[in-house]
Formats: structure tokens, C-alpha cells, sequence
């Protein structure tokens, strides 16, 4: 039995003895990149039905078809957690929804602040981005990457039942605030733009009652730096790092 050193992310149910079929994108970086051929193994996941070992069945440039043998990992999802950010240059952008699917976000929700630069993402480009970090990291699950919102629109339709981690550099060196907000039940991370929240939306955020002004401890982070730390702090108090 061969071993299993490419991991691949398909939108197809997975079993044993079903067959999953190569568009030319997948067929191009199987056979042409990675040089795989018929009756090498390679592993499979869908976001839903965990991780399977799989062989290919069929190899050709425009396509082919991998046959599913057994189940490697059962499904593991991560906490229903939410992250927002303000989308910052290109590349750092990308790390942090990279890190963000790495580190167990369940939805990531890119948003535009009064102080964002960018006004528009490409949403598909982020959404591959992690799809490739869970093909990396190992992971089973793939965070849904949405389109830019409007972060007044989206604070205007929260739902009840969420608290909102707002990581505010206002309020750096301030370590207490989050331990202080220990709630348990459904949460959200906020991180804002390279020039931080505005007066108006710090003043709105504070108000919230579902919003936890929180600090990332006694230095302002850059963007990047920030979500990281956030879901750190988050994963370690409330999350499966417990």
C-alpha cells in the first residue's frame, strides 16, 4: 500500500467505494505538478465527512477519477467561532485568513470600516486560500470566507444569541477586560484597519450589549498580528484548545 502525501480539498460526498471525479484544475495539479499516477494514494476531504484515503482510479491531463477506500479521520469542526477584519494589503490579507482557517475559525467575515482602505476583496481568491490552508494544516473543516459587509450594516443585524470580542487598541496594556467577560455560548472576533476604529464606531461598539471591548495585551498590534493573538486568547479561554 502506497503512502498518502498530498492531502486535496473536493466538493463531492466521500465514502468507501465511491468514486470522485478530476476537473482540469485537479487533474493539472495532480499529473502535471505532483507527477501522481494510476494507483497512487493521496488523501480527500470535503469539509463534511471527514478524511479519506483514496487511489487514483484514472490519470489524464483534463481529468480523471480517484476511487475512496477507507476513512483515515472521522469530521471535526471547529467552535462556531466568527472573525472580522478589515481587509489590509494583499498579502497580509491572505496570512490572516490562512491563520484564520488554521486556527479554527468557523466563518470569516472580511468588513469595511470607516478607516479601510480597501474597498473591495476578491472573495473567491480568499476563499481558495482557505481551502489551501486546511489542505496544509491537516485540517478537516473549511471556514466559509463571505463577501466585504458593511461593519455598521452587520452590527445592525447581529444576532442575539452572539457576544462580539472587539479587540480595541484603545484600550492596550488594559489585560483585565477579557477575563473579565467570561461568557461562554456563541462568539465573534473583531479586528480593525491599519488606522484602528473610529470615534464613532469605538463610541457604537462600546455601547453594544453584546460587544466585549477587549485588549490584546500592552502594545497595539498590527492587523495581522492582532487575529492571531485574538484567537489565540479566545481559543485558550472558550475553544477546543481548553
Amino acid at each position: 500500500m502506497s503512502t498518502a502525501k498530498i492531502r486535496l480539498y473536493v466538493e463531492h460526498p466521500l465514502g468507501e467505494g465511491q468514486t470522485v471525479p478530476l476537473d482540469c484544475d485537479q487533474a493539472h495539479y495532480l499529473f502535471g505538478v505532483m507527477r501522481q499516477r494510476t494507483g497512487d494514494a493521496l488523501l480527500l476531504f470535503n469539509g463534511q465527512d471527514g478524511e479519506w484515503r483514496a487511489t487514483v482510479a484514472q490519470a489524464s491531463k483534463r481529468g480523471g477519477e480517484l476511487l475512496v477506500e477507507e476513512q483515515t479521520r472521522p469530521q471535526q469542526n471547529p467552535p462556531d467561532l466568527w472573525l472580522l477584519f478589515a481587509p489590509i494589503k494583499k498579502a497580509r490579507t491572505d496570512f490572516i485568513v490562512e491563520k484564520a482557517a488554521e486556527m479554527g475559525a468557523a466563518r470569516i467575515i472580511p468588513v469595511q470600516t470607516d478607516f479601510t482602505n480597501s474597498e473591495r476583496i476578491r472573495q473567491d481568491r480568499l476563499q481558495a486560500h482557505a481551502v489551501a490552508a486546511a489542505e496544509q494544516c491537516g485540517g478537516t473543516f473549511v471556514p466559509d470566507v463571505t463577501d466585504l459587509q458593511k461593519l455598521d450594516r452587520l452590527l445592525g443585524n447581529w444576532p442575539d444569541n452572539r457576544h462580539l470580542m472587539f479587540c480595541d487598541e484603545a484600550l492596550a496594556g488594559a489585560n483585565e477586560a477579557v477575563r473579565q467577560d467570561g461568557h461562554a455560548g456563541l462568539w465573534a472576533i473583531l479586528i480593525g484597519p491599519e488606522g484602528g476604529f473610529s470615534d464613532a464606531e469605538r463610541a457604537r461598539l462600546h455601547a453594544l450589549p453584546f460587544a466585549h471591548p477587549t485588549a490584546l495585551g500592552p502594545r497595539i498590534l498590527r492587523a495581522d498580528t492582532a487575529a492571531v493573538a485574538a484567537m489565540t486568547v479566545w481559543q485558550q479561554r472558550f475553544g477546543d484548545w481548553a
